[in-house]
């Protein structure tokens, strides 16, 4: 996230996209919320009419897999009524004119049928969002767990870009994680191609600082393979072991199929987690470990806030943390891995990634909320709210505007299959409940186990009525 959660308390917009934030995240539905008893204005673009979408002052109820037509409809209508911000755009990005021509294309009535959306609400929003004062953009998995799921996510930035979103207070691009420490798994290097602190591996001066400190002569130059081309590696030989740590892919893939071929094929499969699970059941090596209350650490929160946590009671039986189990496997295989306790760990970290160097373990406990970039160890450097205050994360410093053209969902509406499923999360449980399953506290919480929600138009046609089985 490119600003603080608190930060939304004070915008002048709040624009929300494919983000349902009352289930997904009910800490940041307060915030919405404040925003709005402060006068904010709530635009809401989901195809359902989410909780959030109650209070908005604008629903715009898309068509599914239209999210590109509609976001470059708008921008269309911000630089066709000569409300984008010229001199943000002229000093801060590039890419202006290739966008432009892209967009220009767009108009509101050309993707009223691909949107579902009139032309009128299409222009309304645009006005919206580019009049504010300040904009925050909220978005969630129904952008990027979706057909042209990057290209939205650029999309959006790009709006942000044309308005003058970005790098001030209270405004800026907002891509909400899942559950807890998903931002610090990306933090700390558990991407296919970056090492801790999102630096490339493919930049050979990233590679000779890592393997100096890590104490090997080179580290391999490609980047690592994407979780979705597991089955296809594993079936051609190129990954023979997965060793899986907190994922359960046997119960949360859209494509469990592939996920239990790609078992088949792989010569030894570890998973090492804290419930067994349905990939546990599947695993060769089962390595179980402490959980969260067992063992203390640090937490990156969704806005890149750090967060030191501390043990709550000891693990019952011979258990060890997640970090002591890796440390060991290593040493046996051959590469001796020592620490006394997470501090170490961090402090190894902080001295190979400058923007989170000035975290130190002694000022996460003073201020307890640390956001990177935080690059200086003195009490003066206390975080960074907001990002892009004077340049971006590009070679020449300058934000570059993307768009592409709309391209419709290969599956498509027919009078054999006339709807169309969305998966969705809900507030009881995370996800599939891999893991808030197993909660008896959180399962009173939702219907069990689980249910499927459908238009009442379509509910009375088919003769289907409330808490009937599915």
């Amino acid at each position: 996230m490119s600003n603080a959660i608190n930060e939304i308390d004070n915008t002048d917009l709040v624009f929300v996209f494919g983000y349902n934030p009352a289930d997904s995240h009910p800490i940041v539905a307060n915030h919405v919320i404040n925003a709005k008893r402060n006068g904010a204005k709530i635009i809401v673009c989901d195809p359902r009419k989410i909780e959030t979408a109650r209070i908005a002052d604008m629903h715009i109820a898309l068509k599914n897999g239209s999210n590109i037509a509609l976001l470059n409809a708008m921008g269309h209508v911000i630089i066709e009524e000569n409300l984008y911000d010229k001199a943000f755009v002229a000093s801060r990005t590039e890419g202006f004119e290739e966008y432009r021509k892209i967009v220009e294309g767009y108009t509101p009535e050309s993707v009223e049928d691909i949107t579902g959306v009139s032309a009128s609400e299409i222009r309304q929003a645009a006005r919206m969002y580019a009049q504010a004062k300040s904009a925050a953009i909220l978005w969630g998995m129904g952008v990027t767990q979706f057909y042209q799921g990057v290209e939205t996510v650029r999309s959006l930035t790009s709006l942000a870009m044309l308005t003058g979103n970005l790098g001030k207070p209270h405004a800026g691009v907002n891509p909400v994680r899942g559950q807890n420490n998903v931002q610090g798994a990306c933090d700390m290097g558990a991407l296919p191609d970056t090492y801790p602190g999102y630096q490339y591996v493919k930049d050979p001066a990233n590679r000779e600082k890592f393997a100096k400190a890590w104490g090997v002569e080179s580290l391999p130059a490609h980047t690592g393979y994407r979780i979705s081309e597991l089955p296809h590696r594993a079936a051609h030989g190129e990954v023979r072991a997965a060793y899986i740590m907190g994922e359960d892919p046997l119960q949360t893939d859209a494509e469990l199929s592939a996920v239990r071929k790609a078992f088949e094929d792989l010569e030894l499969v570890i998973v090492q987690d804290i419930f067994m699970t349905k990939t546990a059941s599947a695993a060769d090596v089962i390595l179980p470990s402490t959980s969260w209350g067992e063992h203390e650490g640090v937490f990156t929160a969704a806005d890149r806030g750090f967060q030191r946590f501390f043990k709550a009671v000891e693990p019952k039986w011979d258990l060890k943390t997640d970090w002591q189990i890796i440390s060991e496997i290593a040493t046996r295989m051959g590469y001796p891995m020592h620490y006394n306790n997470t501090q170490e760990i961090w402090d190894e970290l902080r001295h190979l990634c400058p923007d989170f160097y000035g975290a130190t373990y002694e000022k996460m406990g003073e201020l307890g909320f640390i956001q990177w970039p935080c690059r200086d160890t003195s009490d003066a450097d206390q975080g960074t709210s907001y990002l892009f205050k004077e340049k971006f994360d590009t070679p020449n410093g300058l934000a570059q505007f993307f768009t592409c053209d709309w391209v419709a969902p290969i599956d498509k509406l027919t009078d054999e299959y006339p709807m169309v499923l969305s998966t969705v999360r809900e507030v009881g449980h995370y996800s599939c409940r891999s893991m808030t399953g197993n909660c008896a506290a959180l399962a009173a919480l939702a219907d069990e186990p689980g249910y499927a929600q459908i238009n009442t138009e379509d509910a009375k046609r088919l003769g289907i009525e409330d808490e009937a089985l599915v």
